[in-house]
């Protein structure tokens, strides 16, 4: 009887020319097309299935529109509650905790119930939730934290979700193509949000209205989801068949997926990822603001509710920054994870490292620079997120790509789950609150000053550039395993592996006069 892992070995060297390892152990190529083409499986014609992903790009970018619209406004709303940087950094840990917290359950439901009524229904709550929290009073700090809390009931719904319609909906390379779509939403999204927070903030003259722009937006989202999204079957593209996939109970999908190093090593290294991006997403244009004032290249913030044009300047800045490395990473993503693969079957973990390990150099010349000259921060910010977040949205197209090739498609809602549970804890759910803490911390007992403020909260930043760096090596192992894994998971789509008879139903035989069910396992043949 075959081993637990199966006789697939990961032969391939680690930085070779590719070979026929791929087929070795028999079975499907890697992205190989349906006899008669992937409409003939889904029922769903190529024009169709290019509109759903629109669509669900679309809802992608007003997720990230939305989470960081707050972070382009935030001096607004410490200078509206009289808060601190700490109450700040819990605006972006709150909601990342109730999204790490859901994502289990909606992956569990989305591998089992109908996903475009779970899509309807979590974008709905979360844009009518969004708007509620536009009203909050003064007050009420607290109610704001408890309605950023609820807005992750949506995206956690959104999230586990729409890579899973994608991956039912293209195979091979079309699928990378379009999952690099589906992500490239990511940092133009987020690059949206500032800007948009700051213009509509400084066009209505009041930071409230920032927070009623998403919502508008999720109205037509919904629509769309009813009007153009259509169910694919799961798994038919890569079983080449329409007949159902064998589900297994959700303890029996945790294990596979704790065994599957693949799977756990690359979703440690997206929460390097995760890390980054959430301390820079609400860290970064208060951090550059503060160097404006610590160097005295603009003026403080009136006693009021609304903060300068300078900090809605920082905000813009970024947030084009954001967007425009986005569209290089895109870019440059398909077209280097296209031709790599091609080379060496490792290609994609390898990419991820590269980018997080370049990333984190530039980072820290970024922060060091900033008392020096704001230009010189922008310049290494930008360079900086050329290789890291040009990478770095390369690695949220990688990484997703990673997952739906190493996981069967029963189980690949939970491994989203799991994934957004696993980033979010260790990743951005924590870090926005813990630079607060640390940059709060490092002001005790010393005069308030711009300067004091300004220093705190860039040595705060400097954990960054060092999670960066870790998530690198997380990507490197990754390395090891991606091949055999992948073969395992293909196999494992076409019911071919010899352990699949242990993950069946019961089965059913007679004892003493009554019907009894037994594991496989317990039957002698």
């Amino acid at each position: 009887m075959a081993t637990r892992r199966g006789p697939y070995p990961d032969t391939a060297p680690f930085l070779s020319q590719a070979d026929e390892t791929e087929e070795a152990a028999g079975g499907p190529r890697a992205g190989e097309q349906p006899e008669g083409g992937v409409q003939a499986v889904t029922g769903i014609s190529h024009p169709r299935s290019v509109m759903m992903v629109t669509v669900l790009c679309y809802i992608n970018l007003l997720n990230y529109m939305d989470r960081f619209t707050v972070a382009g406004i935030l001096p607004d709303i410490e200078s509206f509650f009289r808060i601190g940087d700490s109450s700040s950094g819990l605006l972006q840990t709150v909601f990342i905790c109730s999204y790490m917290v859901l994502a289990p359950i909606f992956g569990y439901l989305g591998d089992r119930y109908h996903r475009k009524r779970l899509l309807c229904l979590g974008i709905a709550f979360w844009s009518a939730v969004t708007l509620g929290s536009s009203f909050i009073p003064r007050e009420r700090f607290w109610l704001l934290l408890v309605t950023r809390g609820l807005v992750g009931v949506g995206e956690a719904s959104y999230s586990t979700i729409a890579p899973t319609i994608i991956a039912d909906l293209f195979v091979g390379e079309q699928r990378s193509r379009m999952l690099a779509l589906f992500y490239f939403a990511i940092p133009v999204g987020s690059g949206l949000g500032y800007i948009v927070g700051s213009k509509v903030k400084d066009l209505a003259e009041d930071w409230h209205w920032a927070l009623r722009v998403t919502p508008a937006l999720g109205v037509l989202a919904v629509v769309l989801l009813v009007t153009v999204l259509q169910e694919p079957p799961r798994g038919a593209v890569e079983s080449h068949s329409t007949s159902p996939l064998r589900y297994t109970s959700w303890a029996t999908d945790v294990r596979a997926l704790s065994r599957n190093r693949s799977f756990v090593l690359s979703s440690l290294g997206f929460t390097a990822v995760a890390f980054v991006t959430g301390s820079l997403a609400l860290w970064a244009p208060a951090f550059l603001y503060r160097s404006c004032l610590a160097t005295g290249g603009c003026q403080p913030c009136p006693h009021g509710d609304t903060c300068s044009s300078e900090e809605s300047l920082h905000s813009l800045i970024f947030g084009v920054i954001t967007c425009v490395t986005g569209v290089l990473g895109v870019g440059a993503g398909v077209e280097i994870s296209k031709r790599l693969r091609r080379a060496n079957p490792r290609a994609d973990p390898l990419v991820c490292a590269a980018g997080l390990l370049g990333s984190a150099p530039f980072l820290f010349l970024a922060l060091a620079c900033a008392p020096a000259s704001s230009i010189a921060t922008y310049v290494f910010i930008f360079a900086g997120e050329t290789p890291g977040e040009t990478l770095l949205s390369l690695n949220w197209a990688i990484v997703a790509d990673i997952l739906l090739y190493v996981v069967v498609p029963t189980r690949r809602s939970t491994a989203e789950a799991f994934q957004i549970v696993l980033s979010h804890l260790l990743g951005d759910a924590g870090s926005p609150y813990l630079i607060g803490v640390i940059s709060d911390r490092l002001q005790w007992g010393r005069p308030p000053s711009y300067l004091l403020e300004f220093h705190s909260l860039q040595h705060a930043l400097m954990l960054s550039a060092f999670a960066g760096a870790l998530g690198g090596a997380f990507f490197l192992a990754t390395a090891l395993f991606v091949q055999a894994d992948r073969k395992r998971a293909e196999l494992g789509a076409q019911g071919l592996l010899p352990e699949e008879a242990e993950t069946e139903e019961p089965i059913v035989v007679p004892q003493r006069g009554r019907s009894t069910k037994v594991p496989v396992s317990s039957v002698l043949i």
